[in-house]
């Protein structure tokens, strides 16, 4: 049996993306710069992507912008607010728990001269607002933080830290990394006080290498790729049209019968807490209810190194993580797992299971009946 529990690293196409995807390959193929009528049909999807995009954050289609993933997005942000704002201030925020592609860009703004703060979690990886509340000064240009953490699943009460941010500083504006909480959750920018909100197409089905940046109307921004004026020069480079007409099928397909969808994920994800509370020495860590991500479940294994116990899953067929798939390149203890207060014995045996539209009940009974099987046998050879 082959069963895929990381989600949260990438996700399985629907049908309709890759049939979306190769219909623009090999039909619809046309530059969407360029005045012919292969060039119109092409504009056409960037139009009618935009209107699906924008409409599942009731936002305005100028406030989308295509980019090539999650991590652009994120340092589209970052990146370009400092820069446009670097006059009127130079201080930045973020949290000590942010995905690579935000706390890497800040550790290049600090190298470039702005003063950076980051504001610690409490138990359960939320961002402590009270820390925040005191860190926003009369310098603070930007507060970026996640909105789902990548790890544990833990939802930021982001609607309260963008009033929060408004009251303290009217100037600062808002940054979401929205990438593991868009598909999840339903997302109004307007209502929440965001200025920009990043979004990766592969997270909610949809292709590899395309994503999109919401830019509130109005926020000065610098772009950060210059060449063709593309997208009204925000964000130069010939457009990936199927990438992005296969996107706008994913968020059309993920947000239709939204509420059901995330209904079953958490049915899912309790049925599987449940049967994990059964096993010996087994440990979740942060909120398992429906006041965390539907979607994802980290888990300490005492006495087993995750390593060793994610590839013997792989061995019976079973896809997990140990944590996030970028940081996967560089190994290192999780900075969220210790901002949160996992034991120090107990950092290198967690495991991350994420689920999806597509995992089954079948799925995650396999699962639990492998680890009851692995444990004991791995737990022999603990060194005491």
């Amino acid at each position: 049996m082959q069963v895929y529990l990381d989600n949260s690293a990438t996700t399985r196409v629907f049908d309709s993306v890759k049939d979306a995807c190769v219909r623009v390959m090999t039909q619809d193929y046309g530059n969407p710069s360029s005045l012919h009528y292969k060039g119109v049909e092409s504009e056409k999807y960037l139009k009618e992507a935009r209107e699906i995009i924008a409409k599942s954050l009731k936002a305005k289609l100028q406030e989308i912008i295509f980019t090539s993933g999650g991590t652009e997005s994120n340092n589209m942000a970052i990146i370009g607010t400092a820069l446009a704002h670097r006059r009127t201030g130079n201080h930045i925020i973020t949290s000590t728990i942010e995905h690579a592609s935000v706390y890497n860009v800040f550790g290049f703004l600090e190298e470039q001269g702005f003063r950076v703060s980051y504001v610690p979690v409490d138990e359960f990886g939320h961002l402590r607002q009270d820390i925040l509340e005191q860190t926003i000064d009369d310098d603070t240009i930007l507060v970026s933080c996640m909105y789902v953490n990548n790890e544990i699943g833990s939802v930021n009460p982001i609607a309260e830290i963008g009033a929060l941010i408004k009251r303290k500083n009217p100037k600062t504006l808002f940054h979401v990394d929205a990438i593991q909480a868009y598909g999840k959750c339903k997302i109004v920018p307007k209502n929440m006080n965001i200025d920009l909100l990043s979004v990766s197409a592969h997270k909610i089905h949809g292709p590899k290498g395309v994503g999109f940046l919401y830019i509130k109307d109005g926020t000065k921004i610098r772009p950060i790729i210059y060449g063709g004026g593309q997208q009204k020069g925000m964000r130069s480079g010939t457009d990936n049209v199927p990438g992005i007409a296969g996107m706008a099928c994913a968020v059309q397909e993920i947000y239709t019968e939204h509420e059901e969808k995330i209904s079953r994920l958490y049915e899912l994800k309790e049925y599987f807490i449940s049967m994990l509370s059964k096993l010996s020495d087994v440990y979740v860590n942060g909120l398992t209810g429906r006041d965390s991500a539907p979607h994802i479940i980290s888990v300490s294994f005492a006495g087993v190194r995750s390593e060793v116990l994610l590839h013997a899953l792989e061995d019976k067929g079973i896809c997990v993580s140990s944590g996030s798939a970028c940081s996967s390149n560089h190994p290192a203890v999780s900075g969220t797992l210790k901002g949160i207060g996992v034991k120090k014995e107990l950092l290198d045996s967690t495991l991350r299971f994420s689920l999806s539209v597509f995992t089954t009940k079948e799925e995650l009974d396999y699962t639990i009946e492998t680890l009851k099987e692995l444990l004991p046998f791995y737990r022999r050879y603990t060194r005491h």
